[in-house]
């Protein structure tokens, strides 16, 4: 296969059986395959295209945007590759992994205090704004785009490589988008889908839990995004640190995906959804990235 641009390697990642247990399966789609190495990547190329189209992005500006990690990472991805300067604002408790490949791929970093979460990036993104009004802001957590890009992507990919064969999908919640955007699109082609959201226990934003620290980088940011409708979501799911972790590792050592901690808790979540399954289920999660950003972590 020939490509003009690694932009265009992006999605169609593959579905990986997981776990079979009588009649009830559980698949992992392996996002960690995306250029960048997330789920993210997907979200990334997506906003910044629409945002050349509707003019908002143009020439000479720069990219800000706060995250967690892997947004900024596929962001610095693909603004570099479509000729933008790219500023990402971050936690400075995320894995240094994350930090260095953003610096690598062309990225500028910018560190915010860890007790001040997402919440604090968010703030500084908007001092920065101030100072500087050349800057072009994604937006994640508020950005239609967000979710659309799964709508138009994710989940199409997995209904077609399934024969529409669905009956829960579980994902952690994070900046929303693949929970909008998977369980929207899925919900159309039938709306008896079940739709769990994966949250670190006793944080749950959707549970109405308050803000609080947390090992499962990617997830759990303390609040519920614009761009997820909650009543889209059945189910909320809380996991452990530990939980997530170790299913993380069991993925590594028994299945051979070396992915990060938030696919342990999605895959965590499906396996509990598959204690209570009928006879005859198929579950889909997501694997959102891969394992290497955290080995600096609780995760090796």
């Amino acid at each position: 296969m020939l490509y003009d641009s690694i932009l265009d390697c992006i999605g169609n990642t593959p579905l990986v059986l997981l776990k079979r247990s009588a009649g009830v399966r559980i698949y992992g789609k392996a996002e960690f395959l995306n250029p960048g190495g997330s789920i993210k990547d997907r979200v990334a190329r997506y906003m910044l295209e629409e945002a050349e189209r509707r003019g908002e992005l143009r020439p000479g500006m720069t990219i800000v945007e706060p995250t967690s990690g892997n947004t900024g990472i596929g962001l610095t991805l693909a603004g570099r590759r479509m000729g933008y300067r790219v500023m990402i604002v971050m936690p400075e408790n995320m894995s240094e992994e994350r930090k260095k490949i953003i610096k690598a791929f062309g990225g500028k970093l910018v560190l915010t205090p860890a007790e001040e979460s997402i919440e604090g990036c968010l703030r500084r993104v908007e001092a920065i704004r101030a100072e500087n009004p050349n800057v072009y802001v994604p937006q994640q957590f508020e950005n239609k785009d967000n979710p659309q890009a799964h709508y138009l992507t994710t989940g199409p990919e997995i209904w077609r490589d399934l024969d529409g064969k669905v009956d829960v999908f579980v994902s952690g919640m994070g900046s929303g988008g693949t929970l909008a955007g998977v369980g929207r699109y899925l919900k159309e082609q039938n709306p008896n889908v079940r739709i769990v959201a994966v949250e670190p226990k006793n944080v749950s934003a959707l549970l109405g839990h308050e803000p609080g620290f947390h090992k499962i980088q990617g997830i759990g940011d303390g609040f519920i995004p614009s761009v997820l409708d909650p009543a889209i979501v059945d189910q909320v799911i809380e996991v452990t640190d530990d939980d997530a972790i170790e299913s993380a590792r069991f993925l590594a050592s028994e299945i051979g995906l070396l992915v990060g901690t938030s696919a342990g808790a999605n895959f965590w979540g499906a396996c509990q959804v598959a204690k209570t399954a009928e006879k005859v289920a198929t579950i889909v999660t997501v694997l959102p990235d891969r394992a290497e950003r955290y080995f600096s972590t609780a995760l090796i």
